[in-house]
């Protein structure tokens, strides 16, 4: 019998964004806040992902022994450090999150059984890195607040009641939706970015946040007025959105998770698909049956 299991370690630390061979004006520029004397810190959140068989304790790995590696590996290392020295590899590379995690790899993968490394640099930012050389998943959270009814416009109410239930009562309801967009690339080996940013998350705000915000999505978002707007359909026109201009700034779209509510959420795995473009100024882009 095979399983993953995981294990929680945490660490505080600091890191600047700064590069020596760049005057402070280009510095400023490319990095902004981040490029700040001294450095700014964060409260790492780390998770080490494990694959195996079980054994005959019922265990892929003593967690006894996963805890003294990541502490002796990890953690004892780098908590309350100042990134940008405490390990070789950030001389050469700057301690972004996305090199974090490629370095903490390198450092258990000797001595336990990698299948993913997840580093949080706070609960809206984080990183998985799986061991493919300098390819990560960069993954941002943000959100909207929007209204919708599920209702078929073909059909009755009685008829969409059957099917929606309460949701296609008339005068709609709302949500507070959670939106959390994955993008993978490479990082570069100067900077250990796979991507801006800044870049990235203006393109979600612009191109989604912004317009989709305090709406009533059936009225005021063109392609929801014969899209029912559910979960799934919210989340499919937001990768079908996203997909072509994230390419553009140099990574792949990888998912697009809409969190409706607690219990209800909905992934859109976009590097297994390819969605027809979409002109930001069309009413009526094609829909693609997810």
């Amino acid at each position: 019998m095979q399983c993953t299991i995981d294990r929680r370690a945490l660490f505080s630390a600091s890191h600047r964004y700064w590069l020596p061979e760049l005057d402070d004006a280009e510095n400023q520029r490319r990095f902004g806040a981040c490029s700040r004397f001294p450095g700014h810190g964060h409260n790492y959140v780390l998770y080490v992902s494990l694959w195996g068989e079980l054994d005959r304790f019922g265990m892929v790995e003593n967690l006894s022994t996963v805890k003294r590696v990541i502490k002796q590996e990890v953690t004892n290392q780098l908590d309350y450090s100042y990134l940008n020295q405490v390990w070789p590899e950030f001389e050469q590379t700057l301690p972004t999150t996305e090199f974090i995690a490629k370095t903490i790899w390198a450092r258990l993968a000797p001595h336990l059984p990698l299948v993913k490394v997840r580093l949080f640099e706070h609960p809206e930012l984080w990183v998985d890195y799986r061991g493919n050389a300098m390819e990560a998943t960069l993954n941002i959270k943000t959100h909207f607040s929007a209204a919708h009814r599920l209702a078929l416009p073909a059909l009755s109410l009685e008829e969409n009641t059957e099917i929606y239930g309460k949701c296609a009562r008339v005068n709609g309801h709302g949500h507070n939706y959670h939106l959390e967009i994955a993008v993978t690339g490479e990082m570069d080996s100067r900077t250990g970015m796979i991507v801006d940013l800044g870049d990235l998350q203006a393109l979600v705000q612009n191109l989604v946040v912004e317009p989709f915000d305090h709406t009533f999505l059936n009225k005021d978002i063109p392609y929801f007025a014969e899209v029912v707007p559910t979960a799934e359909n919210i989340a499919l026109y937001i990768a079908q959105l996203l997909q072509e201009p994230v390419r553009r700034l140099g990574v792949e779209l990888e998912k697009v998770t809409l969190i409706e509510s607690p219990n209800n959420s909905c992934e859109i795995h976009c590097r297994q698909q390819v969605f027809p473009s979409i002109s930001h100024t069309s009413a009526q882009p094609e829909l693609v049956n997810c």
